[in-house]
């Protein structure tokens, strides 16, 4: 993916957009997918999930310093609004979360 369609994914929108950076390999990346589902799915609408193959896209992982794998980035008009990586429970993340939507 360039970084063109990557920006345009991060600032296109109002609504927050939660980004995975995740790996199809990576066995803890597999395990947060139905936690993230539900999260999207308990916050309605305010929040837009997207999911960011690291493998597929090494230059953006490398300009927002991702490291480790599962790592979240919330971002808002572009703005990293909050990050965190690795392994989290639906309560964790929702919990995290709901201070920025």
């Amino acid at each position: 993916m360039a970084k063109n369609k990557f920006k345009n994914v991060i600032q296109a929108t109002d609504e927050a957009v939660l980004v995975d950076f995740f790996a199809e390999w990576c066995a803890p990346c597999q395990t947060m997918n139905p936690v993230l589902d539900a999260v999207v799915e308990e916050l309605g609408g305010k929040l837009k999930l997207y999911k960011l193959n690291v493998d597929k896209n090494p230059q953006v992982s490398l300009q927002f310093g991702v490291r480790s794998i599962p790592h979240f980035i919330l971002f808002k008009r572009g703005k990293i609004l909050w990050r965190k990586g690795g392994y989290m429970t639906k309560k964790e993340l929702l919990q995290a979360l709901k201070g920025f939507i």
